[in-house]
Parts: C-alpha cells; structure tokens; sequence
C-alpha cells in the first residue's frame, strides 16, 4: 500500500520570459553572424530599456565568464542551460560596466537579478547593447524549442519554451 506517495511529475516543457526589460528582437536581427545565423543555436534578443538581467527560469548559475562579467549560463533542473549574453563584442570591455549579482554554482528562483550592467557606458564605448538569450545546440534532452515573439511581448510572457524529450 505505497498510494500515499506522489509520484514526481515529469517535465516536459520550460518556458522562458525575458531576462531583460526592453524590445524583444529576432535573433536574426542581432548584429553578429553567430547569433544571427543561428550558430550557437536558437533564441531571441532584447533591445534593453534598464540594465538588470532577471533570471528568465528558476535554476543554478553555471557558469559567469569571470573577467568580461558580460554573460551568464543558466542551467535549469532538468539540465537544460540558456546563454545570456549583454551587448555585442562586450568581452572587449573586460568587466567594466558590468556587476554579478550571483555566483557560479548559486540556486536563483525565476525574477532574481543575476547582473547587472551599464547602458551609456557600453554605449559609450562603441558597442550594441542587444542582449541575445539563446538556448545552445547539442543538448540532448531538448526535442525543439518554440520562439514565441511579438511586439509588444509582456515582460513575464514566456517568449521560448524548450520541448524535452520524454
């Protein structure tokens, strides 16, 4: 008489909101051939109207490229991982502008600030501020990914949704 255990519901979808306020943006759009050509993989992009990067899911920080401080691996409980990256050929800037909010290996809840970055100065310095998410090819759990963007999108409308494998 074991009935009086749940089993653990499976999941089978994670949807994604945007980690950042601002205009959502095609990734073909983004101006970088490994983004826009989708080399890295699928997702989308963000024209950013504050500099606060949001956990977009619930999950553990895998990895913060520790001298640019410019982008930020997001693993989700099911091993799925989400590259956020803010602006375009920022490493340049070696972490000026930028302020980790977390650390590698932290548990973040969805809505939590992981970085935090400056607009003008990246700007300033000659760089496009858009921020790519992408969901990186050869992750074997994921079966497709669904981009779901419009203008106007809600900031908390999940604007991917990454369908797992059962």
């Amino acid at each position: 008489m074991l009935g009086w255990f749940k089993k653990k519901e499976q999941i089978t979808e994670i949807e994604i909101i945007s980690p950042v306020a601002g205009t959502i943006v095609p990734i073909e759009q983004v101006p970088d051939e490994a983004f826009a050509s989708k080399a890295m993989g699928e997702g989308f992009a963000i024209e950013p109207s504050e500099g606060k990067v949001l956990a977009p899911f619930s999950g553990k920080v895998a990895h913060i490229m520790e001298k640019s401080k410019h982008a930020i691996l997001l693993e989700h409980s099911t091993g799925v991982q989400v590259l956020i990256h803010v602006g375009i050929n920022t490493v340049g800037l070696k972490g000026d502008g930028f302020q980790p909010h977390v650390k590698v290996g932290d548990q973040v809840k969805q809505g939590q600030l992981l970085l935090s970055f400056d607009i003008d100065k990246i700007q300033q310095a000659g760089y496009p501020v858009i921020t790519p998410l992408i969901i990186p090819d050869g992750q074997d759990q994921v079966e497709r990914i669904t981009i779901n963007i419009e203008n106007n999108t809600p900031m908390l409308t999940p604007l991917a949704i990454v369908h797992l494998k059962s």
